[in-house]
């Protein structure tokens, strides 16, 4: 990707996560990116495909992958240290207002494949390491998706809520989060 087409796709994504798709305009994109109009149009095509190559970027992807989630330690605390702290620095308010402004009906039917594929590669990272740690008989429960989806949720809830309201619902900092929240889940489903 040329310089070129990264101002651009830079101005459409800033614009999307202040205004969302609809309200963004390829007039808008130019001004921002200090292109003309029909640069837009000749590097990209519309709007649709500015969007599309962005999601394929690190910097507006997260890149969250199954690896991530398969090395571990077996120390259940440790581990789910670990994978908050993944999970919170690749998942950022960033990638979540982004992910908020590109569902919108004209845009969702290309965009839902990559974003849902980040919470279902954190999902399925978690559901097999409960079930080994269930094997293991390091926790109680033999519900590993449910386990699953609840870290996902306490995780995917914090960065949520950065991302809507910054430190306004709370000034708790993403460490001090991690620390107690992971205290709490692993006292509740240790054995």
């Amino acid at each position: 990707m040329d310089k070129t087409g990264l101002k651009i796709i830079n101005a459409t994504m800033n614009l999307i996560m202040e205004k969302g798709y609809p309200l963004t305009t390829t007039k808008e994109i130019a001004n921002k990116a200090g292109v003309n109009e029909s640069t837009v149009f000749r590097k990209f095509g519309s709007k649709k495909d500015i969007v599309l190559n962005a999601m394929e970027l690190r910097e507006w992807n997260p890149d969250l992958a199954a690896d991530d989630f398969k090395v571990y330690s077996l120390d259940l605390k440790k581990d789910l240290l670990k994978f908050s702290h993944t999970y919170l620095n690749k998942v950022t308010p960033k990638f979540v207002k982004v992910s908020l402004g590109l569902r919108c009906p004209e845009l969702y039917e290309y965009t839902k494949d990559g974003i849902m594929q980040v919470p279902m590669v954190f999902k399925k990272g978690l559901t097999d390491y409960f079930c080994e740690m269930y094997k293991r008989g390091k926790i109680n429960s033999s519900d590993h998706e449910s386990l699953a989806m609840m870290f996902l949720s306490l995780n995917f809830g914090f960065v949520f809520f950065k991302a809507s309201f910054d430190d306004m619902l709370t000034s708790l900092l993403k460490e001090t989060y991690i620390e107690n929240s992971v205290d709490i889940f692993v006292n509740g489903i240790k054995k």
